[in-house]
Formats: structure tokens, sequence, C-alpha cells
């Protein structure tokens, strides 16, 4: 576009701006021309505003975002000369609601003022601290800064620090300041400690009464080896070619009643957070690992979930029961996989009266795997990152987290337990929070199997909405191929988010019809909420005491609150393994690894390691050739020596540089590395295999 058009276009649309205080805002906004969202910053100036109609991102250029922060409500003005295919532009014409009131960062000194570099890199703008502000205040430490006034176009924000977290190199400090980023709370209030305090250390004679006594079950808890607040237990026997299993979670309801200041606390933080260096509870630790934990050798309240599941893995029968239990055995995940993989060892012979019920787990749990997977359930196998710190907090290795038969046996009793528990409640149909999981969009479901098409998957579903079990078979169909990995990720990114509602719409990446979150009340708000209407349920409350109609009236808040806190708790726990995966690549500059490319654009490639951290290869790196985007194959390709980088392609880099702040890494490719194979051929042997 030329000069002229540019400033035309700029001077036509600054025309729009000023006369939309002339206009009638409701009728702009019936027109379309004015639009509502929430603004998502870049750390490059610019954004986007998310309208939440179900329509394309509105692209804000940076000249035009005005006093906007990230997570501002803005009302938007939308240019009326969009092309068709190219992204609807807009100006930022009002804030409508301020989504920061303070940031957490690095304080940098200038002389006697200084400015604070906000975390969160969707925050372009540097928060300026005026001398009387920034007293005793060192560079270089992390703080919290409320934000004093939002500046202009033209003017910095200005704040006012509240808070300081440490020096940027004390241990937790960085930690610390992604709890205080995402606001989450990590100090209980002294009220809500002291009605902690006040519940017993031990199962009352009266809270036996009306409950099943199942103390003569064998049972066990199979957790990892550092877990503390121990939720869930697991029996299991098999008579006549009848599995019966029992799966035990700690009835916490019974000591957190609703409304009182614990409940109102759990509620507020909706679900337990797992940082690289700490765990912030959902509840206090007098209670998670405490009369609420499924402790060895102790009698525990719980509610039972106790099925009868036949050899093809459907259950025949079931009762969801209050029970009294008392574990025998606390087992973690690497002594059951020793026991069932390793043959006789120490372990086994330690345990030796519980090996033939691990084994009768294993056979049991295969056969549920089985019954899932012919439905259609949907099963991505990522390995989990297993990041350890030393001492300082300093992360000293990256491996990957791989599952074994223990984590499956615990996984699929868990997933039958909430179908069941589900199923009879929508049934029943009491109010009740489910967890749901709606079909993908068509459009990106489309998009995804002509990149699959394009990747050599022969791919027969076009022009209608896919089932979970078209994506099963297209994800057996790349088993063993180099890209297995990346179309995986790929296919994962067309879902939609998992989320709490009140409505029984089923799980799609489960094939499940009915599914709640039933199995941990301890770090989950919505399973402590249904353990309450399960109670009030057995016990005849629901419609006696009109519990009915509160539960229906609270219910929706729940929902919505849980998922809200979910979604801030998985944001924070993922941004805690960037900021360690990058500080652990920091010390291993310049050292070579092997990985294979992810992620392919414009400006370059990423590539994971086999330690599952990942970092971009600059396309400014690639010196030997000019290097060209092809966005409908996802490939780099030289124009004058022809190679080609494509997803799924194993290369050897070289670290250049870690910014743990940044959470990021970069990588150069290692000498002599690249490929001369046309991608074309990776394509062909993809359609052989």
């Amino acid at each position: 576009m030329s000069r002229k058009k540019i400033w035309e276009k700029k001077k036509n649309f600054s025309k729009e701006k000023r006369t939309v205080k002339k206009k009638n805002l409701k009728s702009l906004k019936k027109m379309g021309i004015l639009r509502e969202g929430i603004f998502i910053g870049n750390s490059r100036g610019f954004g986007f505003v998310e309208t939440g109609e179900d329509e394309e991102d509105i692209f804000i250029p940076a000249d035009d975002t005005g006093t906007a922060l990230h997570g501002d409500r803005v009302q938007v003005l939308v240019g009326r000369d969009e092309k068709q295919g190219r992204r609807r532009e807009g100006t930022v014409v009002k804030i409508l609601e301020r989504g920061t009131k303070e940031i957490v960062g690095t304080f940098q000194r200038e002389a006697d003022y200084g400015f604070v570099l906000c975390d969160n890199q969707k925050f372009s703008k540097d928060v300026y601290i005026s001398p009387k502000n920034s007293k005793g205040i060192r560079d270089g430490e992390k703080v919290v800064a409320e934000i004093t006034d939002y500046g202009s176009s033209r003017r910095k924000p200005e704040g006012r620090i509240t808070e300081k977290l440490g020096n940027l190199h004390s241990p937790g400090a960085d930690i610390l300041a992604i709890v205080k980023s995402y606001q989450i709370p990590s100090e209980f209030p002294e009220r809500v400690l002291n009605q902690a305090m006040r519940v017993p250390d031990h199962v009352q004679e009266a809270d036996r009464s009306g409950r099943e006594d199942l103390t003569g079950l064998m049972t066990v808890t199979i957790d990892g080896e550092d877990a503390k607040d121990l939720d869930d237990a697991v029996s299991l026997t098999k008579e006549n070619g009848i599995y019966h299993l029992g799966v035990h979670i700690a009835d916490v309801s019974n000591y957190v009643q609703g409304g009182s200041a614990l409940d109102k606390e759990a509620l507020k933080r909706g679900t337990s957070v797992y940082l690289a260096d700490r765990v912030i509870p959902m509840l206090p630790e007098r209670l998670s690992n405490g009369i609420c934990s499924l402790n060895q050798g102790v009698d525990r309240l719980t509610l039972s979930c106790l099925m009868d599941i036949d050899e093809k893995g459907n259950v025949t029968d079931h009762r969801i029961v209050e029970s009294v239990i008392c574990v025998d055995r606390r087992m973690s995940y690497s002594q059951v996989r020793r026991i069932l993989e390793d043959g006789e060892t120490e372990t086994s012979r330690e345990y030796r009266e519980f090996v033939p019920m691990f084994f009768l787990m294993k056979e049991l749990s295969g056969i549920l795997r089985s019954h899932r997977h012919n439905r259609g359930s949907i099963d991505f196998d990522f390995p989990e990152s297993k990041i350890t710190l030393n001492g300082a907090g300093r992360a000293i290795d990256v491996q990957p987290y791989e599952s074994n038969a223990a984590t499956e046996i615990i996984e699929d009793f868990m997933l039958l337990a909430n179908e069941t528990v589900a199923r009879e409640y929508c049934r029943g149909e009491y109010p009740f929070v489910y967890r749901t999981h709606e079909n993908p969009d068509p459009e990106k479901v489309e998009g995804l199997l002509s990149l699959l098409r394009h990747q050599g998957v022969k791919v027969q579903k076009s022009g209608e909405e896919i089932t979970s079990k078209e994506i099963q078979e297209i994800l057996e169909k790349i088993q063993g191929l180099p890209n297995e990995g990346m179309i995986s990720r790929m296919t994962l990114r067309t879902m939609k988010q998992a989320k709490y509602t009140t409505e029984c719409s089923g799980h799609f990446g489960l094939a499940a019809r009915y599914y709640c979150h039933f199995t941990s009340p301890i770090r989950r708000y919505p399973d402590l909420q249904i353990h309450r209407i399960i109670r009030d349920n057995l016990r005849g409350r629901l419609q006696r005491e009109g519990r009915t109609e509160h539960y229906r009236e609270i219910l929706e808040e729940v929902a919505r609150q849980s998922s809200v806190c979910e979604r801030r708790a998985q944001e924070a726990e993922r941004e805690s393994d960037k900021m360690k995966k990058a500080e652990y690549m920091s010390y291993h500059l310049g050292e070579e690894f092997d990985g294979i490319i992810s992620g392919v654009a414009g400006y370059g490639f990423y590539v994971e390691l086999d330690n599952t951290v990942e970092g971009l290869v600059h396309i400014s790196s690639l010196r030997d050739d000019y290097y060209s985007y092809d966005q409908e194959n996802m490939e780099l390709r030289g124009e004058l020596t022809k190679k080609v980088y494509y997803l799924g392609q194993r290369v050897r880099v070289r670290t250049s540089d870690a910014d743990p702040l940044k959470r990021t890494v970069e990588f150069t490719l290692a000498e002599g590395e690249g490929s001369d194979t046309d991608a074309e051929e990776n394509r062909n042997q993809t359609d052989r295999q």
C-alpha cells in the first residue's frame, strides 16, 4: 500500500473516531461499527480485542490502543473497509472497565526515580515510579505496584510500590512474583485458620452415625512420592466374573460447611495450585494433610462409589454411600510400577499380601481403557515435565514425566467413578455441577484436516462435525511417525476448553455422555460442592429442607468461578514451568541437544528437546540461504539450497540464549545441521507407513 493510501486510510479512520461522540452509540453498535470486549496486549505494543461473540478477534495497531492495558474491557470502533480474508482492525475509543489495578515486575532504577518492568509480557508499557514512591527500592528488586494513573498515548502509566518481594535472585522470589501476578491467594485469613483449628484431628463417634463401615476392606492409596493430600483410595475384588471396585473419596464436606469462612475461602481459590517450588492449597494444611487426607492406618470419613463391573468394562450395578474406611497401605506410583513390571523384587516381597490385588487392578484397568477406546475416547499421551530444583530454588534438571501402569490404574478408576456419579445425578435431574467438553468448532476442524492432508495423513472427513472416534482414528494413524507429537498437539489445539457447568451436556474428549469431578474435593471446589449435594440427597435433605432451590440458585456462580480459577491456576503453572525451563537452559548455553521441530512460522521454527524444553530457532540465524515460509505446508524452504524445515523433523540445536524473566529459550542449528531432503519425500514416507 502506498504512503498516500495509508495516510488517507488513517485520515478517514480518525474522522470516524471524531464522529463517534456525535452519533448514537446504540445505533452504531447495531450497525456493527462498535464492539465491546477484552483487550489482549502484546509486548510489541499492538493488541487484540476478544468480543466473545464467536467471531475473530479485532486487531488493534499500536497507535490505536489508547491507554488500554491487557485485561481492560474496552469499546472499539471497527473499520468498515476490511477486505474479505483480512483480519478486522479497530481502535480503542473508550475504556469501560480497568482489568488491572496492580502489576508485578522488576524495579529498574534511574537516578532518584524508576520504572517497573512488568513480568507479564502482554503489558507493553513500563510503569513510572516517582522519587517519593521509590524510596528504599533497590534496582533489580521484584515488586508489586499499584497503578495510580493509566497515562495517555504520550505518557507512561504511573504507580506506587505496595509490596517488595525480594531481590530478583532471592530463592523463591521469581515464583512468588508469578503468584502475585495472577492474584492467587497464598495466605489464609486468620478467621479461616481459626476455623480450621477447631476441626478435630480424628474421626468423632457422632460422625460415624449412618455410615457404612468399610474398614474391613483391603484398601490402598496410590499417589506420587511427595503427595501429602491423599483424597482417593481404592479397593478391588473379583467374584464370578464380576469386579467389585470401590473408589473411596475423602468426605471434606463433613468438615467444611457450606457458607462458612472455610467454604468461602475455598470457593475464592477454586483449586489448589501446583507450581515448580510450592503448592498453594485450596484448604488449610490442617485439613488437606490431616483429617481430610486418607492417611495410612487411621479411620477416615469418605464417600464411596461401589461399582460392579463385568468383563467387558460395563458397570452393571453401583451404590454411592457415606462410609468410614481405614487405608491399609500408602503406596507410591513407583512402588506399584515395580510390583507390576519388575517381577520378584524387594518391593513385591514387602507388599506380598497386596500383590494379587495390584495385578487384578492392572487387569481391570486394561479392560476399562479398552472400553473407553472402543466408544471413541481420545487419549492425548503427552509427557509432563518433571523439574528438579536445588535448595536455592534453581532448576538443575528437566525430564519428561512418563505415565506407567500405576498411574493408568488410578486414572481409569477415577474416570469411571466420575462417570458413574454423573450418570446417577443427571438421570435423577438433581441440581449438580458437571465437567463438560463441547464439540470442536467445525472451521477449526477443517483447518486441522487440511494440515493433516498436507502432512501426508490420509483423512476422509470434510464439511461436517467430527466425532471423537474419528479424531481417535487420526491419532492412531500417526503413531510412531516423526511428526506424531506435533500433529497430536495441533489436534489438541482444535479442541475447546473443558469447563464446569450446571448442564449435563457430556464430554467430547472422553466420549462420555455423563461426566463430573467427584474424586478430588481436597484440591477442587466443584468436587467439594457436589459432595454436599450427594450427602444431602442420601440423607433425604434435598426435598425435605428445600435444599434443591438453594443449590439451583448458587451452582451457576460456583461453576463459573471454578472455571475461572482453574484457568488462572493452569496459566500460573504453565508460566512457572516455562520460567524454570528457561532458567535450566541458561546454565547450558552453547551446549547441543537433539530435538524435533514442533512449530513453524514466518519468523522461524520451534524445536522441542527430548527433555520437553521448547525454544525458537529464529529465521535470522539461518544464514546459509534465504528462507520463505510456506504457510499451507507449514515449512521453511531455502531458495538456493532447497533445504526444508518442516514439522516433525529431527534436528540438532545449540542453546544460544535463555531468559527466565521472559520465559524464552533460543536455539541455533548445530554446525552442519539441516535437511537437504525435500519435505515431499517425508510425506511420501508418511503415506507408506
